[in-house]
C-alpha cells in the first residue's frame, strides 16, 4: 500500500487545511469543495486527511459498515444484534471516477437471480463503500449529470435506493462529500454546489521560499515515502489527538442567541437562496470553537464560518465570480453583535478572515450605451493598427430559444439533442451487449415464456435463462459541441450592434451551460481568423474572451469559416460522438482576402458536405438590408435567425417557427 503524503507537510492552503479538519471535527458540516487552478495539492491534501480520521467501529462481516451500537435495522446483511461486540477498522475514503457507472456507484442487483429464483442478490457499490467515511470526487464539475443525481438523493436522504423492477434494495449511506475542481473546466450545477457545506479557493503561491519549500518536501517524500512519512508522524498524531479531543467537546459548545443573530443577519445581507447557509454556518462555527477548545462561539468563529461556508451559494449564474466582500461582511457582524455574545467586545472581526478570496464585482454589467462609433470601419487597418476599437461591455443577456442539432446523436449526456442515452424514454428493446443495466421487462417475459414447458417449469416462477435478457433502448438528450464563430470587423464595429451582438452570445453560453454543452470561440476580423478559446465545458470562460474582444478591420469571412472547420476536425478525433453545432455571428458581409464572397461560399459548402449543424445570427441591422446572412446559412445548409429572433419570447421567432413547422 503506498504511503500517503502526511498532511501536516502540506506547504500553506491554510484555508483548505482547516476546512478539511473542520469536517474531520464535525461531519454534519457537510463536506468540502476545493476550487483552484491545476498543481496546487488539492488531491494530495484530501487523500492525506484519511490517515488522521479516527478508526470506525463496525459490525464484523456486514458490507455496509453499520455501526455495532446502533445498526441500520434495513441493512442487507442484517438483521444485526443492537449493542453486540464490534470490531474497528481505519476510516476509508472512496473515490467516485468521473466516467463511473450507476451500476458502479449505487450497487448493482443480478436481474437473472431476482426473476428466476426470487433472490435479492446484491453487489455494493461506492455508496455502501464511502459510508461513514470519505468520497471524494476528483474533477467533480465534469461528473455526468445521472451521477449528480444519484449523489444528490443519497446525501439528502442519508441512504441509497436501488431499485429494479420491482426488485428494490435500500442500505445507509452518510458519507463526508469532498469534491475537488478546475473552474477553467467548467462549473457545478447550482443542485451540488449548494450539498457542499464549505467551500475554499488554492492557487500556487508566488513567494519564491514557499515555492522551494513545496519542492523541497515533495523530492524528499517520493525519493523516501516511508522515511518522509515518519519524520512527521509526531506532528500527525498530535493533529489526530486533536481532533479526537474537538470531537468529544462539540457536544459541550454554546452556540448563543447573539451569534446565531449574526448567522442569520449575514445570510440575508448576502442574499443567500434558501436556510441550507444559515444550517452550515451554524454547524461549522461550532467546529471552529471545539476546535480551537473553546465552548463558547465568538464572533470570529462566525466571521470564519461566513468566508468557507458563503462564497459558493452567492453565485447566480456562471458569469459570477465566488467571494465575498468582507468588509460588507465586517459592517454586518458589527451592528448585529449582542450583549450575550461571549465575545466582550462585540467586534466581529477576528484572526479568522481567511484573506485573499477574489472579490464579487458589485457594479452593473453595463450595457455598452456609449457614445456610438461609425458602423462602417471596412477599410481600416488589421488587428493591432490605428483603426482597432477598445472592446465593449456586452448587453443585458435574456432567455434564448433553443437550438439543437437534427437527428438522433449517442454523445455524451446532455440537455440540448436527442440522443440514445442510458436515460430517458423508453423506446424498445435489443440483446444486452455486455452487463445488463436497463432491463425491458416485458421484452424479457416474452423472450422467455415460449419455452417454459420445453424448460420443464412445474411451479409458479418464470424460467428465465440469460438468452432471454433484453435491455432497454432508451432515448434522452445529449450536449454538444456549440461552436461560436464571431464576426469583429469593422462593419460589426458600431458600440450599440456589437454590446448587443455580445449580450447575444452570452444569452448563447449561458443556454449551453444549462444544457452541459461543450463550448468553443473563432473570431474573425482584419486578414485573419483566431481561436480564442478551443472547445472547453468552462462557459465562464468563453465570456471572459468575449468581453475582452476588441473590433475593427476587414471581414475575412472565408478565414473565420476555414479555421471553424479545422477546430471541429481536430474536435472530432478527440470526442468522436459529441456532435457540433456551429453558430456564426455576422451581417453576412465578405471583405478580406482574395475573391472574398468566392472563398466564402466555398467554405461554407464545406459544413453541409460534412452534414454540420448550423445557426447563422444574422446582425444586420436598418432599413435597408442586403440578406447575406440568410445566404450564407442557405450555403452552410443551415438556418438564420434575426438577434430578436433568438430571444425565446421573441413573437417574430415564434411566428417562424410556426411557419418552419408548416413548411
Amino acid at each position: 500500500m503506498t504511503t500517503p503524503f502526511p498532511f501536516t507537510a502540506v506547504v500553506g492552503q491554510d484555508d483548505l487545511r482547516l476546512a478539511l479538519l473542520l469536517n474531520a471535527v464535525s461531519p454534519s458540516v457537510g463536506g468540502v469543495l476545493v476550487r483552484g487552478e491545476k498543481g496546487t495539492a488539492k488531491s494530495t491534501a484530501v487523500r492525506a486527511l484519511t490517515s488522521l480520521l479516527p478508526d470506525v467501529a463496525v459490525v464484523p462481516g456486514c458490507r455496509f459498515s453499520c455501526d455495532p451500537a446502533s445498526p441500520d435495522s434495513g441493512c442487507p446483511d442484517g438483521p444485526h444484534d443492537g449493542g453486540g461486540g464490534g470490531a474497528s477498522r481505519p476510516a476509508r475514503m472512496v473515490e467516485l471516477p468521473v466516467g463511473a457507472s450507476e451500476d458502479r456507484l449505487v450497487g448493482a442487483l443480478d436481474i437473472e437471480r431476482a426473476l428466476a429464483e426470487g433472490v435479492k442478490a446484491f453487489e455494493p457499490g461506492l455508496l455502501a463503500a464511502a459510508h461513514r467515511g470519505i468520497l471524494y470526487v476528483d474533477e467533480v464539475n465534469l461528473l455526468h449529470d445521472h451521477l449528480v443525481d444519484l449523489l444528490l438523493d443519497a446525501a439528502a436522504m442519508g441512504a441509497s435506493y436501488v431499485e429494479r423492477e420491482g426488485v428494490s434494495v435500500r442500505h445507509a449511506a452518510r458519507f463526508l462529500l469532498v469534491g475537488t475542481m478546475n473552474p477553467e473546466e467548467g462549473e457545478l450545477r447550482p443542485q451540488l454546489l449548494d450539498r457542499f457545506g464549505l467551500t475554499v479557493e488554492v492557487s500556487a503561491s508566488r513567494e519564491p521560499d514557499q515555492r522551494v519549500e513545496v519542492v523541497r518536501r515533495r523530492l524528499a517524500y517520493d525519493d523516501d515515502p516511508a522515511g518522509f512519512a515518519a519524520r512527521w508522524a509526531d506532528e500527525e498524531a498530535a493533529v489526530r489527538q486533536r481532533i479526537v479531543a474537538a470531537r468529544e467537546l462539540l457536544p459541550s459548545v454554546r452556540l448563543g442567541d447573539g451569534a446565531l443573530r449574526q448567522i442569520a443577519a449575514t445570510c440575508a445581507a448576502f442574499e443567500v437562496d434558501g436556510m441550507r447557509a444559515d444550517i452550515v454556518m451554524a454547524r461549522t462555527a461550532t467546529a471552529l470553537a471545539a476546535w480551537a477548545g473553546r465552548t463558547d462561539v465568538l464572533a470570529e468563529d462566525v466571521r470564519q464560518a461566513a468566508l468557507l461556508a458563503l462564497p459558493h451559494r452567492r453565485r447566480r449564474n456562471p458569469f459570477d465570480a465566488p467571494g465575498l466582500d468582507e468588509d460588507k461582511l465586517d459592517e454586518t457582524l458589527e451592528e448585529f453583535s449582542g450583549d450575550d455574545d461571549p465575545d466582550p467586545d462585540g467586534d466581529g472581526g477576528g484572526p479568522g478572515g481567511g484573506g485573499g478570496r477574489p472579490q464579487p464585482d458589485e457594479g452593473p454589467a453595463g450595457d455598452g450605451a456609449d457614445a456610438a462609433r461609425p458602423a462602417e470601419g471596412e477599410g481600416e487597418p488589421a488587428p493591432g493598427g490605428a483603426g482597432e476599437q477598445s472592446p465593449v461591455r456586452a448587453a443585458e443577456p435574456f432567455r434564448a430559444k433553443v437550438l439543437s442539432v437534427p437527428g438522433i446523436g449517442e454523445g455524451v449526456a446532455g440537455r440540448r439533442s436527442r440522443a440514445r442515452t442510458e436515460h430517458g424514454r423508453t423506446t424498445g428493446a435489443r440483446r444486452p451487449q455486455g452487463t445488463l443495466t436497463k432491463l425491458h421487462l416485458a421484452a424479457t417475459v416474452q423472450a422467455a415464456a415460449p419455452h417454459q414447458r420445453a424448460r420443464g417449469r412445474s411451479g409458479r416462477g418464470l424460467v428465465v435463462r440469460r438468452d432471454d435478457l433484453r435491455q432497454a433502448t432508451r432515448e434522452g438528450r445529449e450536449g454538444n459541441l456549440v461552436l461560436f464563430v464571431v464576426d469583429a470587423s469593422g462593419s460589426m464595429a458600431a458600440r450599440q450592434r456589437m454590446s448587443a451582438v455580445k449580450g447575444a452570445v452570452l444569452s448563447l453560453l449561458l443556454d449551453a451551460y444549462q444544457r452541459r454543452d461543450k463550448v468553443g470561440l473563432v473570431t474573425f476580423r482584419g486578414s485573419a481568423a483566431d481561436v480564442a478559446l478551443p472547445p472547453t465545458s468552462s462557459v465562464d470562460a468563453a465570456a471572459a474572451r468575449l468581453e475582452s474582444l476588441p473590433t475593427g478591420g476587414r471581414t475575412p469571412l472565408a478565414a473565420g469559416l476555414l479555421k471553424a472547420h479545422d477546430v471541429l476536425r481536430v474536435e472530432r478525433l478527440r470526442d468522436p460522438a459529441r456532435r457540433a453545432l456551429v453558430v456564426v455571428v455576422t451581417d453576412g458581409r465578405a471583405t478580406g482576402g482574395p475573391e472574398p464572397v468566392a472563398m466564402a461560399s466555398r467554405a461554407a459548402r464545406l459544413f453541409a458536405a460534412d452534414g454540420i449543424a448550423s445557426v447563422v445570427v444574422d446582425c444586420e441591422s436598418g432599413p435597408v438590408r442586403l440578406g447575406l446572412a440568410g445566404r450564407l446559412a442557405g450555403e452552410l445548409g443551415g438556418t438564420a435567425v434575426t438577434l430578436d429572433e433568438l430571444r425565446a419570447d421573441s413573437i417574430a421567432g415564434l411566428v417562424k417557427d410556426v411557419q418552419r413547422r408548416a413548411a
